[in-house]
Formats: C-alpha cells, sequence, structure tokens
C-alpha cells in the first residue's frame, strides 16, 4: 500500500532541536526572505539584528529544527509572564510559554511536517515541569498556521490584539498534563 504524501506523517522522533548558534546566521537570513515566510514574519532583519535578537542573552531561546538531520526549519520558545514590550501583559502563570515557528522550505509545507515539528517541540518542553501551558499567536488571516497548530492539538482561546497586530491566541496543555 502506498501512502499519498499528505498521508505521511514524519516521526516525532526524527526531530532534533538544536539552539540556534552564529554559524546558522546567514541560513536563518535567507529563510526569512523567502516569501512564504516573509509574508507571516515582516521583512527579513540583518545578520547583526538577528545575531542581537537571539544570541546575546535575551529571553527568546531560538532552535533551527532538523528533520532526519536536515534543517527543516526555526522555532522559538519564551516565558510568556513578563514578557515585556507590550506582549502578555496579563499574564500571570509563571509556566506560560510561548512558541513561534516557521518551515524553511515552502516544497516541505501541507505534508505535516509542521504539525509533526510543534508536536515534538510541545513534547521537549513538557519536560520541564514548570511549564504549565503552550501558547502561539497567529495571524487570524494564516489559515495554514491555524490548521497546523489545530492539528498539533492547539485550540483557540479567541482573537487578540498584540504588538504586532490582531492574532488568534491558541493554547496546549503539555502531555503530561493532558493529550495535546
Amino acid at each position: 500500500m502506498t501512502l499519498h504524501p499528505k498521508d505521511r506523517k514524519p516521526p516525532m522522533h526524527a526531530f532534533d532541536f538544536r539552539p540556534l548558534a552564529e554559524p546558522d546566521l546567514p541560513m536563518l537570513h535567507a529563510w526569512l526572505q523567502r516569501p512564504h515566510v516573509a509574508r507571516w514574519w515582516g521583512p527579513a532583519e540583518s545578520v547583526d539584528e538577528l545575531r542581537e535578537d537571539f544570541l546575546t542573552g535575551g529571553t527568546t531561546q531560538a532552535f533551527i529544527a532538523h528533520h532526519a538531520g536536515e534543517p527543516v526549519g526555526f522555532i522559538q520558545c519564551y516565558v510568556v509572564m513578563g514578557s515585556g514590550d507590550g506582549w502578555w501583559a496579563d499574564e500571570t502563570d509563571p509556566g506560560a510559554r510561548g512558541i513561534d515557528q516557521f518551515l524553511a522550505h515552502e516544497s516541505q509545507l501541507n505534508q505535516g511536517l509542521g504539525r509533526a515539528m510543534v508536536r515534538a517541540f510541545v513534547q521537549q518542553l513538557s519536560a520541564d515541569a514548570a511549564v504549565t501551558v503552550v501558547q502561539t499567536d497567529p495571524s487570524p488571516d494564516n489559515a495554514r498556521a491555524i490548521r497546523c497548530y489545530a492539528a498539533a492539538g492547539f485550540t483557540a482561546v479567541g482573537e487578540v490584539v498584540t504588538p504586532d497586530g490582531p492574532a488568534l491566541l491558541m493554547r496546549c496543555r503539555p502531555p503530561r498534563l493532558s493529550a495535546c
């Protein structure tokens, strides 16, 4: 029996999330210029701005996602409470974590890879007993991202206004607390 490519589910164990490092910055910069990424992530920052954002001690942890040994995407994680700059000022749960992600290669969209990547990352986050909930906030116009997060176990909480504009707040409990 041959499965249609969309029916193939990448195994979660095939993902490796490596902390973003200096040698990754030119690749990340190139990814951010790709139309399918730039549409939702805005204009590509310079390599120097990426270095400052992710490698100089900020509170956001950035990772390059590898699948079967190949770099396939970017994912970042942060503590929601106290994230500052107008983000989530009402959050009182110190265990809430926020994530944002994208797949680097347009040819890999709509194949379940993003969903599997998000599930694997949430599974990794759930190893930390302090993590109580994982949230994300795609644009309400980003139907692909919303479908991806829903398929990965996130549920819509409702629309919110963020410093970047309108967003759909979506949340997921770590698998150790409930099925995600």
